[in-house]
């Protein structure tokens, strides 16, 4: 979908339409949670501070979330998508992978399936998508930001290492922003670059991920599209308005969120054998520390002493100033698939 919350926004209020709207809190500590195609001209981006969308776009329209309209939305695609095949792995509300080899409607090819279906999305709710079609996972994901918003893009076997040779390292989807400068620092700024490179020594470089570096370079990706998609941490987070210093007030933050997780846990009957604490400090650095038990945790009381001696460990940050805290569990024990799963921001 394009630009999915903050099109839901300007579609149902008018006044927003043609505006650079983000989604999200103005606040000092707010974060950008979207951001209109107007916004993004300001180089405005998911995961922004606010303040500093602000300092880009004096005029920018904070909107606040209505995450309940984003899934049901979310629900209404998804439905179109299974007319046409029961393969579709979610990857977030907005977005999905999509297996037309078998499909239900007898269309001649993958590219009418994927254009019959943007129309649709467009007709049944008023708001554009961008697709990507290939003849693997990774291919059909770099082609759907190639024409956004509202457009689709073909790579055929026959193009697609051409295509893949003139790729910008930093457009590889997968190789976040500290990969690709590890990279750039070695010379690789393109696909070309990055198939000179053998796998043994980018496994040095970069470990597992070094393999698959390797093979998407060649257009390589045996993935399959996989419906029942098994999540593999539960977790939630707080960024702070004000940076906090003490243990204390950290050690009252994390009895909230232990709280809201175990509320969340029990409804949906989810353990976990790993407890992670993340914090992010007021230079943005992020630190975690993690233990893990032969036994799934179910005590409260055990799981309240793990993570408070978890958070005891990073004292020696805290004069820096907390600006973030988080918990997750992994390793956990659901084995039925989930809905598509979104981050949710504090504003």
């Amino acid at each position: 979908m394009d630009a999915f919350f903050a099109s839901i926004e300007q579609r149902d209020f008018p006044h927003l339409k043609g505006k650079p709207v983000a989604v999200g809190g103005s606040g000092n500590r707010g974060v950008v949670a979207a951001a209109s195609y107007e916004a993004r001209r300001y180089g405005i981006r998911s995961a922004m501070p606010s303040k500093v969308a602000l300092r880009k776009c004096p005029h920018l329209i904070f909107v606040r979330h209505r995450f309940d309209v984003y899934k049901e939305v979310s629900r209404q695609i998804q439905a179109i998508f299974h007319e046409y095949t029961d393969l579709v792995e979610p990857l977030s509300l907005d977005e999905a992978f999509l297996d037309v080899t078998f499909h239900k409607k007898g269309k001649p090819s993958a590219t009418l399936i994927a254009e019959e279906i943007r129309k649709r999305i467009k007709e049944e709710t008023n708001l554009t998508a961008s697709a990507g079609v290939s003849f693997n996972k990774f291919l059909a994901k770099i082609a759907s930001d190639q024409n956004k918003p509202d457009g689709l893009f073909a790579i055929t076997p026959d193009m697609a290492s051409e295509f893949m040779m003139n790729l910008e390292i930093e457009k590889f989807f997968g190789i976040g922003k500290v990969t690709a400068e590890k990279l750039r620092n070695i010379g690789v700024h393109f696909g070309r670059d990055l198939h000179q490179l053998e796998r043994q020594e980018l496994i040095r470089m970069f470990g597992k991920a070094g393999s698959h570096y390797y093979d998407i370079v060649r257009c390589e990706d045996h993935r399959p599209v996989n419906p029942t998609r098994i999540r593999k941490s539960f977790g939630a987070e707080r960024t702070f308005h004000e940076d906090l210093y003490t243990f204390e007030t950290l050690e009252e933050k994390l009895t909230t969120i232990l709280e809201e997780l175990n509320q969340k846990m029990e409804r949906q009957q989810i353990m976990g054998k790993t407890i992670t604490i993340k914090i992010k400090t007021s230079k943005f650095e992020q630190h975690t520390k993690s233990q893990t038990f032969l036994q799934f945790l179910q005590d409260q009381e055990f799981i309240s002493t793990t993570a408070t001696k978890l958070l005891r460990e990073f004292t020696p940050l805290f004069p820096e100033g907390i600006r973030l805290l988080g918990c997750t569990f992994s390793n956990l024990n659901t084995t039925q698939a989930d809905e598509p799963i979104q981050l949710t921001l504090d504003f």
